[in-house]
C-alpha cells in the first residue's frame, strides 16, 4: 500500500497501532546503521538512499510488513539466514509484526552500509 505521506513522521502516524511499534523500530535501526544515507519518501515508503540511489525501505503492506534490501550482493551474503524467510526479489516479508527479526535486519543494514554496491 503506496502512501501520499509528505515524510516518515507522517507515514508512521498513518500506520495502524500494532504495526506502529514495529515500523518505528526499523526506522531507529535504519537511521543507526546507514550512517551517511538520506532518509526520503519515495515510492510511497520510507527510503533510505546513498548517492540518491535507494538501496533499502520499509513498508507497512496489506497483509504483512516489508524490508526492501535492494542489494543483491547483501542478499546474496545472507543467503543461508534468509532461506527460512519470507522473500520476494529484494523484499523481506514478515506477516506478523511479532515475528520480525531485529537481529537479521540490523545484520542486513549493517552490511548495506559497510560498502556501496549495485542496486536491483
Amino acid at each position: 500500500m503506496q502512501s501520499s505521506a509528505p515524510d516518515v513522521e507522517t507515514y508512521l502516524t498513518e500506520v495502524p497501532g500494532d504495526r506502529k511499534v514495529v515500523l518505528a523500530r526499523l526506522r531507529e535501526l535504519c537511521r543507526a546503521e546507514l550512517k551517511g544515507f538520506t532518509e526520503v519518501m519515495a515510492y510511497g515508503m520510507p527510503t533510505y538512499q546513498r548517492g540518491g540511489v535507494a538501496e533499502v525501505a520499509f513498508a507497512s503492506q496489506k497483509q504483512y510488513l516489508s524490508l526492501y534490501v535492494m542489494r543483491g550482493d547483501v542478499r546474496d551474503t545472507f543467503a543461508e539466514r534468509l532461506a527460512g524467510q519470507d522473500m520476494g526479489k529484494g523484499c523481506l516479508r514478515f506477516r506478523r509484526p511479532d515475528r520480525v527479526d531485529f537481529d537479521l535486519v540490523r545484520d542486513l543494514l549493517r552490511a548495506t552500509a559497510a560498502t556501496p554496491g549495485p542496486v536491483c
